[in-house]
């Protein structure tokens, strides 16, 4: 999947890959999208928590040898 941009948020740890990503999303346009890589295993809830209370879509959440990658869809 092409991605509009990409955040590398690997080591850090909560809340900064949220931060990170609430900042990333501002500079974009509706129905863009931005890939994240974090390694924090609680990035995954929250940026589940983080989609569903902005109203952005998660396209995809994987996990690769405690590498976690999402896709974004900015709403």
């Amino acid at each position: 999947m092409t991605t509009t941009a990409n955040l590398d948020a690997r080591n850090l740890n909560c809340p900064l890959p949220i931060l990170r990503t609430k900042k990333a999303l501002k500079d974009l346009e509706a129905g863009d999208t931005l890939e994240i890589l974090a390694t924090d295993p609680g990035s995954v809830k929250d940026l589940q928590a983080f989609c569903a209370q902005t109203g952005n879509e998660l396209l995809s959440s994987d996990e690769n040898g405690g590498e976690f990658q999402f896709v974004i869809r900015k709403s």
